[in-house]
C-alpha cells in the first residue's frame, strides 16, 4: 500500500470581513494525496481553490482564519502549530507553495541567487554562499536550466523562464509536497508545455514526493495528475480519477464544467458548447441545501432544502449529489 503523504480531515478555513461577517471558503475539505502521486483541483474562480492551497500551508494571516480540520504531512499533524513553528521546519522543507502570478513574485532587483539564500539561510543560517551556490547549481541543471540563470535579475528572464525558476526555488529544500496554484496560466503554450515537463520531472526524479495542481482547466488536469477533486463554493462536489473527471463526469457541476470547456483531445471535440446559467452562492449566506441547486437544471425540491453529504460511486470516485449516481446517468444518456 502507498504511503499517504498529505492527508486532508475535514479542514474549515474563513475570511472574516472588515465588517465582521464570515465567510466559509473552505467548508469540511478532506483528500488524500499518496507518494509518487498528484491531485488536481479544479473550480471556477471564487470557489475556493487558491484559499484551500494558501489553507494547506496551516500558515494563516487575517483575514484568512483556521476553524477546524487536520492538516497531515507525511504522518505529522501541523494543524494548529505556532506560525513561527510552521515557518522555520515546515514551510520549504515539509510542504511548499508556487503562488498564482508566480512571475510577479520576485523583487526584480535582486539576482536569483538571493532569494534562493534567504530560503535555505533561514531554515540554515550556517550556510555559507558557496555552499548555497553549488547547491542550487545543481539542482537548476537537474531541472534543465542553466547556472547562468542564478546570476541573473528577474527582468532578464522570459515569462516561462521566470515561471520555470520560481519552481526550482519552490522546491530547493526537496519538500515532501509541492503546491502549484495555476502555474501555467498566463503563459504561451510552449512554455506551457515546459512548465509542465518540469513539474514531472520533479517527481520522476524524486525532488518532491506529491504534488497538488490547481486550475480552473479541466482537460489540463488529464495530463498532469493522477485524480482530480472538483470544488464549488467551497465544498468540493466530485473526486475521481482524472480520466473519469475529464471524459465521464458525474455531478451535474463538473458535467457544466466540462461541457464549458473546448477541448481538443479526441472525444470530446465534437461535444457541444454549454454554458452554466446563472452565478456562485454567496458564502456570506450560502444556501442550506445543495449549493449548486439554484443553478442546476436537474435539481429538486429536496436539493434546495437538505444539506447534501458526499456519496460514493464505483471506480473510487465521490460525488455530492442527492440524485443516485445510476439515475444521473441515464438523465444525462437521455440528455
Amino acid at each position: 500500500m502507498a504511503k499517504v503523504m498529505l492527508e486532508v480531515k475535514d479542514l474549515t478555513t474563513k475570511y472574516i470581513t472588515r465588517f465582521h461577517e464570515d465567510v466559509y471558503a473552505v467548508d469540511h475539505v478532506s483528500l488524500k494525496v499518496e507518494e509518487g502521486k498528484s491531485l488536481g483541483i479544479a473550480g471556477e474562480s471564487g470557489c475556493g481553490k487558491s484559499t484551500l492551497a494558501l489553507s494547506l500551508m496551516g500558515y494563516y494571516f487575517p483575514p484568512l482564519h483556521y476553524m477546524g480540520g487536520d492538516i497531515i504531512i507525511d504522518g505529522r499533524n501541523i494543524s494548529g502549530l505556532d506560525p513561527d513553528d510552521v515557518r522555520k521546519s515546515i514551510l520549504g522543507k515539509e510542504i511548499a507553495y508556487i503562488p498564482q502570478a508566480a512571475m510577479n513574485a520576485l523583487n526584480p532587483t535582486r539576482k536569483v541567487i538571493h532569494f534562493i539564500e534567504d530560503v535555505i539561510q533561514a531554515h540554515n543560517p550556517n550556510a555559507t554562499r558557496r555552499e548555497i551556490y553549488e547547491l542550487a547549481r545543481d539542482r537548476f541543471e537537474i531541472l534543465g536550466l542553466s547556472a547562468e540563470v542564478l546570476q541573473k535579475y528577474p527582468v532578464e528572464l522570459s515569462g516561462g523562464m521566470k515561471q520555470r525558476t520560481v519552481i526550482a526555488i519552490a522546491v530547493i529544500l526537496g519538500p515532501k509536497v509541492l503546491i502549484a496554484d495555476e502555474p501555467s496560466s498566463a503563459l504561451d503554450v510552449t512554455s506551457q508545455k515546459m512548465v509542465i515537463k518540469m513539474l514531472r520531472d520533479l517527481m520522476e526524479k524524486g525532488m518532491i514526493k506529491a504534488m497538488i495542481f490547481i486550475t480552473h482547466e479541466l482537460p489540463l488536469l488529464y495530463n498532469v495528475t493522477d485524480d482530480i477533486m472538483v470544488m464549488y463554493a467551497g465544498q468540493i462536489v466530485e473526486k475521481a480519477r482524472a480520466k473519469d473527471a475529464v471524459f465521464d463526469p458525474l455531478h451535474p457541476y463538473a458535467k457544466g464544467l466540462m461541457g464549458s470547456i473546448i477541448v481538443p483531445e479526441q472525444g470530446l471535440r465534437s461535444v457541444k458548447l454549454t454554458a452554466i446559467p446563472g452565478v456562485p452562492p454567496n458564502l456570506k449566506k450560502p444556501p442550506s441545501g445543495c449549493r449548486f441547486a439554484e443553478r442546476c437544471k436537474y435539481a429538486r425540491l429536496q436539493c434546495k432544502m437538505d444539506s447534501v453529504r458526499l456519496y460514493d460511486a464505483p471506480g473510487d470516485r465521490t460525488f455530492r449529489c442527492i440524485v443516485p449516481e445510476s439515475e444521473l446517468r441515464e438523465i444525462y444518456k437521455n440528455g
